[in-house]
């Protein structure tokens, strides 16, 4: 037994600590699935290592219908354009853009960047139409703007790069 997870510190939110808090174990702080407070094994640290985050201190781990309605609404009250990447943790190609996704996410702070696990909410995946992983969806004042399915980075930088515009 490596140790008990811990509570978020004070400063975290709490989608922030869902990313950490998983059913698969973390290794060092990072894990991608759903939240299920429990020991972490030794065992499960291995299998860790070769996951990448999806969540960061500007991309939002979307784990409930809710969570995903409040940063819906927050955007719309604020102007702000959101940026949803559609993923899953077994998935290659999202595991290649994700650190992509952060640095955007880092370099448009103006944007709300939301990373809704597949696995995690099926029913409200299928209802976006999401057939493939990653699939990104570009949304201002709740509706959809435009919409990037797969992991080509250029691409992913010129749509978040084009739509960042729509701000000014």
């Amino acid at each position: 037994m490596i140790g008990k997870l811990e509570e978020p510190a004070v400063n975290q939110s709490p989608e922030f600590h869902l990313a950490c808090a998983c059913d698969c174990a973390c290794w060092m702080g990072h894990c991608l699935t759903k939240c299920c407070r429990r020991d972490v094994e030794e065992d499960d640290v291995d299998e860790c290592r070769d996951h990448v985050e999806f969540a960061s201190k500007n991309v939002h781990l979307i784990t409930t219908i809710v969570s995903w309605e409040a940063k819906v609404s927050e955007s719309i009250k604020d102007g702000k354009i959101v940026v949803a990447n559609f993923s899953a943790q077994w998935c290659s190609p999202c595991k290649k853009i994700a650190p992509v996704y952060i640095q955007l996410a880092d370099k448009y702070p103006s944007m709300i960047c939301l990373t809704v696990d597949v696995d995690g909410l099926p029913e409200f995946s299928n209802s976006w139409g999401v057939t493939a992983t990653p699939t990104f969806f570009f949304l201002k004042d709740g509706r959809q703007i435009d919409k990037l399915i797969g992991s080509n980075k250029l691409e992913l930088q010129r749509k978040t790069a084009a739509v960042s515009k729509l701000l000014r």
